[in-house]
Protein backbone atom coordinates (compact mmCIF):
# COMPACT_ATOMS: atom_id res chain seq x y z
CA UNK A 1 0.00 0.00 0.00
CA UNK A 2 2.97 1.91 -0.18
CA UNK A 3 1.92 5.65 -1.28
CA UNK A 4 -2.15 4.66 -1.43
CA UNK A 5 -4.48 6.92 -0.46
CA UNK A 6 -7.32 5.86 2.14
CA UNK A 7 -9.87 7.90 2.69
CA UNK A 8 -11.85 6.88 5.32
CA UNK A 9 -15.39 8.51 6.80
CA UNK A 10 -17.25 6.30 9.57
CA UNK A 11 -19.78 7.20 11.79
CA UNK A 12 -18.15 6.47 14.85
CA UNK A 13 -14.74 5.50 16.08
CA UNK A 14 -12.85 4.82 19.40
CA UNK A 15 -11.59 6.38 21.33
CA UNK A 16 -14.52 9.02 20.52
CA UNK A 17 -17.02 6.71 21.01
CA UNK A 18 -17.54 3.37 22.99
CA UNK A 19 -16.03 0.20 21.42
CA UNK A 20 -18.16 -1.53 19.22
CA UNK A 21 -17.18 -3.67 15.72
CA UNK A 22 -17.43 -0.34 13.45
CA UNK A 23 -15.76 1.72 16.03
CA UNK A 24 -13.25 -0.39 17.05
CA UNK A 25 -12.45 -0.82 13.06
CA UNK A 26 -12.61 2.31 12.32
CA UNK A 27 -9.39 3.19 14.06
CA UNK A 28 -7.56 -0.76 13.35
CA UNK A 29 -7.97 -0.34 9.99
CA UNK A 30 -6.42 3.07 9.30
CA UNK A 31 -3.65 2.28 11.70
CA UNK A 32 -2.52 -0.77 10.01
CA UNK A 33 -3.29 0.64 6.35
CA UNK A 34 -0.89 3.35 7.81
CA UNK A 35 1.88 0.43 9.24
CA UNK A 36 1.68 -0.81 5.38
CA UNK A 37 2.79 2.71 3.77
CA UNK A 38 -0.57 4.06 3.01
CA UNK A 39 -1.24 7.76 3.87
CA UNK A 40 -4.75 7.87 5.22
CA UNK A 41 -7.03 10.44 6.89
CA UNK A 42 -10.23 9.72 8.88
CA UNK A 43 -13.34 11.80 9.04
CA UNK A 44 -16.41 11.71 11.39
CA UNK A 45 -19.19 13.81 12.81
CA UNK A 46 -18.42 15.66 15.60
CA UNK A 47 -21.65 14.91 17.56
CA UNK A 48 -22.40 16.01 20.80
CA UNK A 49 -21.43 13.34 23.26
CA UNK A 50 -17.90 13.69 22.10
CA UNK A 51 -15.85 15.30 24.65
CA UNK A 52 -14.11 18.22 23.12
CA UNK A 53 -11.26 19.09 26.19
CA UNK A 54 -10.65 15.25 27.09
CA UNK A 55 -9.86 14.54 23.53
CA UNK A 56 -8.47 17.85 22.57
CA UNK A 57 -10.16 18.75 19.62
CA UNK A 58 -9.31 22.59 18.25
CA UNK A 59 -10.83 23.94 14.77
CA UNK A 60 -8.85 24.52 11.77
CA UNK A 61 -9.89 27.77 10.95
CA UNK A 62 -8.35 27.59 7.35
CA UNK A 63 -10.65 24.33 6.32
CA UNK A 64 -13.90 25.88 8.47
CA UNK A 65 -15.96 28.81 7.24
CA UNK A 66 -17.39 27.23 3.80
CA UNK A 67 -21.32 26.52 4.17
CA UNK A 68 -23.24 23.53 2.29
CA UNK A 69 -26.30 23.78 1.52
CA UNK A 70 -28.89 21.48 2.71
CA UNK A 71 -32.88 21.81 1.50
CA UNK A 72 -32.01 25.17 0.06
CA UNK A 73 -30.64 26.08 3.24
CA UNK A 74 -27.09 27.46 3.92
CA UNK A 75 -24.81 25.48 7.17
CA UNK A 76 -21.91 26.64 8.53
CA UNK A 77 -19.13 23.83 7.89
CA UNK A 78 -16.95 23.26 11.11
CA UNK A 79 -13.87 21.31 11.00
CA UNK A 80 -11.83 20.17 14.21
CA UNK A 81 -9.64 17.98 14.17
CA UNK A 82 -8.02 15.88 17.39
CA UNK A 83 -4.42 13.61 17.38
CA UNK A 84 -5.70 9.75 18.62
CA UNK A 85 -3.54 9.26 21.64
CA UNK A 86 -0.38 7.08 21.09
CA UNK A 87 -1.14 7.00 17.69
CA UNK A 88 0.21 8.84 14.44
CA UNK A 89 -3.37 9.16 13.47
CA UNK A 90 -5.34 12.79 12.80
CA UNK A 91 -9.31 12.39 12.67
CA UNK A 92 -10.89 15.14 11.39
CA UNK A 93 -14.62 16.12 12.58
CA UNK A 94 -17.18 17.15 10.56
CA UNK A 95 -19.14 19.85 13.02
CA UNK A 96 -22.44 21.87 12.85
CA UNK A 97 -24.37 24.17 15.33
CA UNK A 98 -27.55 22.63 14.12
CA UNK A 99 -27.04 19.25 12.85
CA UNK A 100 -23.81 18.25 15.59
CA UNK A 101 -23.96 19.88 18.85
CA UNK A 102 -26.86 17.83 20.58
CA UNK A 103 -26.06 14.95 22.98
CA UNK A 104 -28.15 12.72 20.54
CA UNK A 105 -25.87 10.62 18.50
CA UNK A 106 -28.48 9.02 16.28
CA UNK A 107 -32.08 8.51 18.31
CA UNK A 108 -33.64 11.16 20.83
CA UNK A 109 -33.97 10.15 25.03
CA UNK A 110 -37.05 8.28 23.73
CA UNK A 111 -35.90 6.10 21.23
CA UNK A 112 -36.98 8.10 18.71
CA UNK A 113 -34.98 8.73 15.36
CA UNK A 114 -33.71 12.26 15.30
CA UNK A 115 -36.30 13.58 12.72
CA UNK A 116 -33.03 15.68 10.73
CA UNK A 117 -30.67 12.23 10.35
CA UNK A 118 -31.42 12.47 6.71
CA UNK A 119 -30.44 16.08 6.74
CA UNK A 120 -27.07 15.84 8.76
CA UNK A 121 -26.37 12.65 6.47
CA UNK A 122 -25.94 14.67 3.42
CA UNK A 123 -24.14 17.38 5.12
CA UNK A 124 -22.09 15.23 6.69
CA UNK A 125 -21.44 13.64 2.92
CA UNK A 126 -20.91 17.31 1.61
CA UNK A 127 -18.77 18.25 4.15
CA UNK A 128 -16.20 15.66 3.76
CA UNK A 129 -15.77 15.44 0.11
CA UNK A 130 -15.73 19.59 0.22
CA UNK A 131 -12.78 19.60 3.19
CA UNK A 132 -10.91 16.74 1.21
CA UNK A 133 -11.10 18.51 -1.93
CA UNK A 134 -9.52 21.92 -0.29
CA UNK A 135 -6.98 19.73 1.45
CA UNK A 136 -5.91 18.45 -1.87
CA UNK A 137 -5.69 15.25 -0.88
CA UNK A 138 -6.93 13.02 -4.29
CA UNK A 139 -8.17 9.65 -2.29
CA UNK A 140 -7.53 6.36 -4.24
CA UNK A 141 -9.46 4.50 -1.77
CA UNK A 142 -12.65 5.77 0.02
CA UNK A 143 -13.79 3.66 2.28
CA UNK A 144 -17.09 4.16 4.63
CA UNK A 145 -18.55 2.53 7.75
CA UNK A 146 -21.91 3.56 9.15
CA UNK A 147 -25.03 4.14 7.99
CA UNK A 148 -24.74 7.71 8.59
CA UNK A 149 -21.53 7.89 6.10
CA UNK A 150 -23.88 6.03 2.94
CA UNK A 151 -24.42 9.42 0.83
CA UNK A 152 -20.39 9.52 0.74
CA UNK A 153 -20.74 7.58 -2.74
CA UNK A 154 -23.82 8.92 -4.09
CA UNK A 155 -22.31 12.40 -3.78
CA UNK A 156 -18.71 11.19 -4.34
CA UNK A 157 -19.75 9.99 -7.60
CA UNK A 158 -23.24 11.74 -8.93
CA UNK A 159 -22.65 15.33 -7.44
CA UNK A 160 -19.02 15.25 -8.55
CA UNK A 161 -19.24 13.46 -11.46
CA UNK A 162 -17.70 15.80 -13.86
CA UNK A 163 -14.52 16.65 -10.88
CA UNK A 164 -11.46 15.27 -12.32
CA UNK A 165 -10.38 16.02 -8.49
CA UNK A 166 -12.74 12.41 -7.94
CA UNK A 167 -12.04 10.57 -10.88
CA UNK A 168 -9.91 8.18 -10.29
CA UNK A 169 -11.38 7.41 -6.53
CA UNK A 170 -12.49 3.77 -5.28
CA UNK A 171 -15.24 2.92 -3.44
CA UNK A 172 -15.28 0.26 -0.74
CA UNK A 173 -18.80 0.10 2.00
CA UNK A 174 -18.15 -1.94 5.06
CA UNK A 175 -21.42 -3.15 6.14
CA UNK A 176 -21.68 -4.14 10.39
CA UNK A 177 -24.86 -4.75 11.92
CA UNK A 178 -26.01 -1.27 13.29
CA UNK A 179 -28.75 -0.92 11.90
CA UNK A 180 -32.03 1.14 13.01
CA UNK A 181 -35.66 0.16 13.24
CA UNK A 182 -38.38 2.73 10.97
CA UNK A 183 -37.32 5.14 8.31
CA UNK A 184 -35.77 8.86 7.77
CA UNK A 185 -37.79 11.89 6.79
CA UNK A 186 -39.41 10.58 3.82
CA UNK A 187 -38.70 14.00 1.78
CA UNK A 188 -35.16 13.06 1.94
CA UNK A 189 -35.18 12.56 -1.75
CA UNK A 190 -36.73 15.82 -2.30
CA UNK A 191 -33.88 17.34 -0.51
CA UNK A 192 -31.20 15.68 -2.96
CA UNK A 193 -33.07 16.88 -5.67
CA UNK A 194 -32.22 20.32 -5.11
CA UNK A 195 -28.65 18.52 -5.35
CA UNK A 196 -29.90 17.13 -8.90
CA UNK A 197 -28.09 13.38 -7.29
CA UNK A 198 -31.51 11.43 -7.05
CA UNK A 199 -31.68 9.68 -10.22
CA UNK A 200 -30.39 6.28 -9.16
CA UNK A 201 -31.25 6.00 -5.56
CA UNK A 202 -34.54 7.42 -5.41
CA UNK A 203 -36.41 3.57 -5.18
CA UNK A 204 -34.12 2.99 -2.31
CA UNK A 205 -34.58 6.17 -0.27
CA UNK A 206 -38.16 6.63 -0.99
CA UNK A 207 -39.21 5.39 2.01
CA UNK A 208 -35.48 5.66 3.56
CA UNK A 209 -35.35 2.70 6.07
CA UNK A 210 -31.46 1.07 7.04
CA UNK A 211 -31.88 -1.11 3.95
CA UNK A 212 -32.51 1.66 1.82
CA UNK A 213 -29.71 4.00 3.37
CA UNK A 214 -27.52 0.85 2.66
CA UNK A 215 -28.26 -0.09 -0.94
CA UNK A 216 -28.22 3.70 -1.78
CA UNK A 217 -24.65 3.47 -0.99
CA UNK A 218 -24.14 0.14 -3.00
CA UNK A 219 -25.29 1.77 -5.90
CA UNK A 220 -21.63 3.31 -6.46
CA UNK A 221 -19.82 1.22 -4.66
CA UNK A 222 -16.72 -0.97 -6.21
CA UNK A 223 -16.44 -3.40 -3.44
CA UNK A 224 -17.97 -4.02 -0.21
CA UNK A 225 -16.66 -5.62 3.22
CA UNK A 226 -18.27 -7.32 6.07
CA UNK A 227 -17.48 -5.01 9.03
CA UNK A 228 -18.36 -8.38 11.47
CA UNK A 229 -19.47 -11.83 10.97
CA UNK A 230 -23.49 -11.12 11.43
CA UNK A 231 -25.48 -8.38 9.48
CA UNK A 232 -28.66 -7.86 9.13
CA UNK A 233 -30.78 -10.33 7.45
CA UNK A 234 -32.43 -8.08 4.88
CA UNK A 235 -28.73 -6.80 4.14
CA UNK A 236 -27.19 -10.17 3.54
CA UNK A 237 -30.06 -10.94 1.05
CA UNK A 238 -29.77 -7.67 -0.94
CA UNK A 239 -26.14 -8.26 -1.07
CA UNK A 240 -26.26 -11.77 -2.42
CA UNK A 241 -27.88 -10.46 -5.49
CA UNK A 242 -24.99 -8.16 -6.20
CA UNK A 243 -22.08 -8.63 -8.45
CA UNK A 244 -19.84 -6.66 -6.43
CA UNK A 245 -16.52 -8.12 -5.01
CA UNK A 246 -16.74 -9.09 -1.06
CA UNK A 247 -14.56 -9.41 1.61
CA UNK A 248 -15.92 -11.66 3.73
CA UNK A 249 -15.21 -11.05 7.83
CA UNK A 250 -12.05 -12.12 9.05
CA UNK A 251 -10.33 -12.02 12.33
CA UNK A 252 -8.19 -9.24 13.76
CA UNK A 253 -4.94 -11.52 13.50
CA UNK A 254 -5.59 -11.43 9.77
CA UNK A 255 -7.04 -8.11 8.67
CA UNK A 256 -3.18 -6.18 7.89
CA UNK A 257 -2.85 -8.86 5.37
CA UNK A 258 -5.98 -9.56 4.14
CA UNK A 259 -7.75 -6.15 3.67
CA UNK A 260 -3.81 -4.90 2.00
CA UNK A 261 -4.40 -7.77 -1.05
CA UNK A 262 -8.18 -6.60 -0.55
CA UNK A 263 -7.61 -2.65 -1.25
CA UNK A 264 -4.66 -3.60 -4.23
CA UNK A 265 -6.32 -6.62 -5.70
CA UNK A 266 -10.12 -5.79 -5.36
CA UNK A 267 -10.31 -2.15 -5.40
CA UNK A 268 -7.58 -0.27 -6.98
CA UNK A 269 -6.10 -2.31 -9.68
CA UNK A 270 -9.45 -4.19 -10.33
CA UNK A 271 -10.46 -3.95 -13.89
Amino acid sequence: MEGKRILYVTSEMTPYFPENPMASQALELPKLMQSNGADVRIFMPRFGVINERRHQLHEVIRLSGMNMIINDLDQPLIIKVASVPSERLQVYFIDNEEYFKRKEVYSTADNVLCPDNDERAIFFAKGVLETVKKLNWKPDVVHILGWMSSLVPLYLKKYYADDPFFQEAKVVVSLFDNGFNGSLDPTMVEKLTFDQVEEDVKEFLAEPTHLGMIQASLVYADAVAKGEEKIPEDVRLYMEEKNIPLLDYCDKEETKEVYNNFYLEEVINAN
